[in-house]
Order: C-alpha cells, then sequence, then structure tokens
C-alpha cells in the first residue's frame, strides 16, 4: 500500500526539532582555529521595496555558496542574518503604494 502525501506541508511540525537539533550541534557558532582566518558575511537587512525577484535568491545563494565553501575548507564561518531596524526602505515603500491611493501618510496619521 503507498503511503498519501499530505497535500499541504506543514513546516511547523519539524521545525523545531530541527532547530534544537542545530542549536545543540553548535552550527550556530564557528569554532575559532588558531592560524585560521575566519570568514564572516554580515547580510544586508531584508526591506520590503517591492516585489521578490530573482536578484533576492542570487544573492542570497552567492552567500550561502560561499560561506559553505570556507566552512568545507575549515575556515571559521559565520553567516549573520541583519535587520532592518530604521525600517527607511520599507516606510517609503509604503508611502508610494499610499500615495498610489491617494492617501499621505499624514492622512492616516501615526495609530494606523
Amino acid at each position: 500500500m503507498k503511503k498519501q502525501l499530505p497535500k499541504t506541508y506543514n513546516a511547523q511540525k519539524y521545525e523545531d526539532s530541527i532547530y534544537k537539533k542545530w542549536e545543540d550541534s553548535g552550527l550556530f557558532s564557528p569554532e575559532m582555529k588558531k592560524g585560521k582566518k575566519p570568514f564572516v558575511i554580515s547580510m544586508p537587512p531584508p526591506n520590503a521595496t517591492g516585489q521578490l525577484h530573482l536578484g533576492h535568491a542570487s544573492m542570497l545563494a552567492l552567500q550561502d555558496i560561499m560561506t559553505r565553501y570556507h566552512r568545507m575548507k575549515g575556515d571559521p564561518s559565520l553567516w549573520l542574518p541583519g535587520t532592518d531596524h530604521a525600517a527607511i526602505a520599507t516606510q517609503n515603500k509604503v508611502e508610494q503604494l499610499l500615495a498610489k491611493k491617494g492617501v499621505s501618510r499624514h492622512d492616516l496619521g501615526r495609530t494606523k
């Protein structure tokens, strides 16, 4: 008898156990080795500047490849995600979308 695959994937069912395994194995803490130059990529922050496109995927794929290459060579490697603490690009995009509707951020006020 063949096992039926579910129509949708429930990532939450697996994510917690996988993430715990990664944390327990020390994957997020590169080992500093004497004589080895560390390799670090600090990712630029994500922002809402429009639709996702192939350029986003290409950038992430190249960073992933470079980090994995250095890790396989035995270099201490860290790929650190950034955060958009100021949200300037996001605010700009939201204001552009509002302008298309004839609304400004001042019309909405601070609470909306």
